[in-house]
């Protein structure tokens, strides 16, 4: 018999009535106290609407097949202080870019992303999946410097950037929750990014991101 990683996360909740004890918690790489299921919803709430905002239902099918190279999910990971690291992940690669922003206001947020992106071979920089935060709200500012289409995922569905959300959970390791996200560098957060590149994961048959990233630019030359 096999127990799902899901039965034994929800026995633990259940046992201490949703909330795990501190003792506990010290064992989580992503050090939460509570959690939420896949189909948790806050459907009917009020929240920011962004202008023009296309739908991850219209996204292409090749995206979601993870069959083409270059497409992307994006998120900000939050720290202290009103702090955050923005997060992109490769959906073929699983190959990550971390970017350093100034504030989380969507003007500071997408000249961050356009001076990485910037960086990045067009072939490599398709299209950008990204959830409903305000940050994105001049997504067609990005749209029209970088070339790069934006598609937005329904209000609190992360399973729908599936990719970004496990890796934000990765990423956890080196910034606990209560960090102070501005003493990164860019040069640091290229680091770290590089230690997540290089480790080996079960998606891909236990080759790294990066070797998959490489393959990929191997063949689109």
């Amino acid at each position: 018999m096999w127990v799902s990683h899901e039965t034994i996360y929800r026995s633990l909740f259940i046992q201490t009535r949703g909330v795990l004890q501190k003792a506990l918690i010290t064992h989580l790489r992503s050090k939460r106290t509570m959690r939420r299921g896949k189909h948790f919803t806050t459907a009917g709430q009020e929240r920011g609407r962004i202008r023009n905002a296309v739908s991850i239902r219209d996204r292409p099918v090749a995206i979601e097949a993870r069959a083409t190279v270059g497409h992307w999910e994006g998120d900000l990971i939050a720290g202290a202080r009103n702090t955050h690291v923005a997060t992109l992940v490769e959906r073929r690669s699983r190959f990550t870019v971390l970017v350093q922003v100034a504030g989380k206001d969507s003007a500071s947020v997408i000249q961050a992303l356009v001076r990485q992106v910037s960086q990045l071979p067009e072939e490599l920089m398709a299209s950008l999946t990204w959830d409903r935060g305000m940050e994105l709200a001049e997504h067609e500012a990005f749209s029209a410097r970088t070339g790069v289409p934006v598609y937005f995922c329904d209000p609190q569905s992360p399973w729908q950037r599936g990719s970004n959300e496990n890796t934000n959970g990765l990423l956890r390791q080196y910034f606990p929750y209560g960090t102070d996200l501005s003493v990164f560098t860019q040069a640091k957060l290229d680091v770290i990014a590089q230690k997540l590149n290089d480790r080996p994961r079960k998606a891909l048959g236990y080759s790294t991101p990066s070797m998959q990233f490489v393959r990929t630019v191997a063949v689109t030359d």
